[in-house]
C-alpha cells in the first residue's frame, strides 16, 4: 500500500492506532495510551505559544526513505508549510519532528526515525518520555535546549 491507498481505505479512517508504513507499504499500527494523546496536546499548545508563525502539525505523515512515518507533534515554518500543504504526506520534513515515547517503542527505534527525520530535512527532533521529560536533538546530537524553540520546557 502507499500512503495515500491507506488515507482513502474505508477500514482504516477512524482506527483508535497511530498507522504508519514501513520501506516495503506494509501498515504497522501502535495503540497508545491517554498520556501518550495529553503529552501531543501539551507539546502542540506549548509549540503553537512558543513559536513565531509557522504551523503546527498532529499526526504529521512524512515520506521518509523507510516508508511514512508519522510525527506525533510537528512544526513547520509558514515557508515549509506552503510547500507541503496540499501534500498526502510531507515530501519534507517539518523543520520540528516531536515523538512521544509508547510502551512499544524501543531506543533503536527512536534512533532510526531521528535519522529518517533529519535526513528529509528537519532541524530538530524532540522525544517526549513517558514522564513528559523531554529531549532535544539536532543531527550533531543532543542538545541542552532546543534551538529553534529556547523556551520549550525540558519538563511538561
Amino acid at each position: 500500500m502507499n500512503w495515500q491507498q491507506v488515507c482513502e481505505h474505508p477500514d482504516l479512517r477512524n482506527l483508535p492506532f497511530k498507522i504508519e508504513l514501513n520501506e516495503t507499504g506494509h501498515i504497522l499500527m501502535s495503540p497508545v495510551k491517554v498520556y501518550h494523546s495529553a503529552f501531543q496536546g501539551k507539546i502542540a499548545a506549548l509549540l503553537y505559544f512558543n513559536m513565531d508563525g509557522g504551523e503546527v502539525l498532529a499526526e504529521c505523515a512524512i515520506n521518509t526513505g523507510m516508508g511514512t512515518k508519522v510525527a506525533d507533534v510537528a512544526w513547520a515554518s509558514s515557508d515549509r508549510f506552503e510547500r507541503v500543504r496540499a501534500e498526502v504526506q510531507c515530501s519534507i520534513a517539518p523543520e520540528i519532528c516531536v515523538e512521544v515515547i509508547s510502551d512499544s517503542n524501543t531506543d533503536q527505534e527512536m534512533n532510526q526515525k531521528k535519522a529518517l527525520y533529519f535526513a528529509i530535512g528537519a532541524l530538530e527532533v524532540w522525544i517526549c518520555s513517558e514522564h513528559g521529560c523531554m529531549k532535544f536533538y539536532d543531527t550533531d546530537g543532543e542538545l541542552a535546549a532546543s534551538i529553534l524553540a529556547p523556551n520549550f520546557p525540558r519538563q511538561i
